[in-house]
């Protein structure tokens, strides 16, 4: 579940668009075993969790995944990468990688996406669409990566909504 509040985030919908994009960046069973997805660094298995445990700074691990052919210094519940983080940091006033903060770089990057209305409205496919070059795992991402079905992750969200986390 986001940290951030829905009046924060801009809805209920919008917090159960985070919850679908940490279920599809890493899987229930990497978000039952850890801090929902905060703690996570990537190349994380369900039976190897990497995960980092101060929250001041991103972990900034480089972590070869030679399956894929890259190395990444993903990070948290929305795997963001090193440099992105230090960008947002920056320009939203961040104090540190913490959840809530997590959350609210997500959310720019929706908004810069240009699909916070959508979700807001519950178009929840295009803003799907909107958002695929920012998250690996959406559908049509097209960096080589496991993508989920837009039907996957329409049922994720719907999930999220039903369970009040939205």
């Amino acid at each position: 579940m986001p940290r951030i509040t829905a009046q924060e985030a801009g809805g209920r919908n919008v917090l159960a668009f985070l919850d679908m994009l940490a279920l599809s960046e890493l899987g229930q069973k990497l978000l039952d075993a850890s801090d929902d997805g905060y703690d996570i660094i990537v190349g994380s298995t369900p039976a190897v969790p990497l995960r980092f445990k101060n929250y001041a700074d991103h972990p900034r691990q480089r972590i070869s995944l030679p399956k894929l052919g890259i190395t990444s210094t993903a990070a948290g519940r929305y795997q963001i990468l090193a440099r992105y983080y230090d960008a947002y940091r920056q320009q939203l006033g961040l104090s540190n990688f913490g959840a809530i903060n997590q959350d609210r770089i997500a959310l720019q990057l929706i908004r810069e996406c240009r699909a916070l209305e959508d979700i807001q409205r519950g178009d929840i496919a295009t803003a799907i669409t909107k958002c695929r070059s920012r998250w690996a795992s959406l559908p049509g991402a097209g960096y080589g990566q496991n993508e989920h079905t837009l039907h996957t992750l329409l049922a994720a969200y719907q999930r999220a909504s039903e369970k009040g986390t939205a």
